[in-house]
């Protein structure tokens, strides 16, 4: 009898752990589709004024997308949430979510690619990347959760128009403690985190 009891409470437990992450899948999918269609819409309206989608992506259904940090980058909320991970992920929620700003002004610029992921991977080909953490020959796994965690929050309110842009449009930035010789070109917007930021005098990107 103990035993027949113990084989039917380890039956319940797979089962709920299989609809577990069926319902995860499940959310997972729903974010990365609405994250597709909130993408083209921000990509082919440029700098013009959106406004709220219909159906915005949940805290939920952006959590259970790359739930371990190391799934392939082909995905708006993916690429989005792991370079605002790898590139401010030590700076504070302020710092994190200007590179969101830089990454969705980008988007809406005509200079840019289309796709969330084709901006962040932009310049792979010349081996001279827009984002340094893309080509640093590093690997690209998120390992510390909580700023992960962090990251895709952020990600969900930049793709749902619900992020205030911190730096003032800027489409470039660098670290406090550089000084490229690119950055006498643009306007200095703001300082944010361990950055700098930047926009083009004339709006055209370079």
């Amino acid at each position: 009898m103990r035993q027949s009891g113990l084989v039917a409470c380890l039956t319940i437990l797979l089962l709920a752990g299989q609809a577990g992450a069926a319902d995860q899948a499940e959310k997972a999918d729903a974010a990365k589709g609405k994250a597709e269609v909130l993408e083209e819409e921000a990509s082919a309206k440029g700098g013009k004024a959106l406004p709220a989608p219909a159906e915005p992506i949940s805290k939920g259904e952006a959590q259970a997308v790359d739930p371990i940090g190391e799934e392939p980058l082909d995905g708006a909320v993916t690429c989005l949430a792991r370079t605002i991970y790898w590139e401010a992920r030590g700076e504070g929620n302020a710092g994190m979510q200007a590179v969101a700003n830089v990454v969705i002004n980008r988007l809406r610029h005509t200079g840019f690619p289309k796709t969330i992921c084709g901006v962040v991977k932009q310049g792979h080909e010349q081996g001279a990347c827009q984002f340094s953490w893309w080509c640093d020959g590093q690997g690209d796994t998120a390992e510390e959760h909580e700023p992960y965690t962090l990251a895709k929050e952020i990600a969900r309110t930049a793709l749902n128009r619900q992020l205030d842009d911190r730096t003032n449009g800027a489409l470039y930035y660098h670290h406090q403690r550089l000084t490229p010789s690119w950055s006498k070109e643009y306007i200095r917007t703001v300082e944010v985190g361990g950055h700098v930021f930047y926009k083009p005098a004339g709006g055209d990107a370079k």
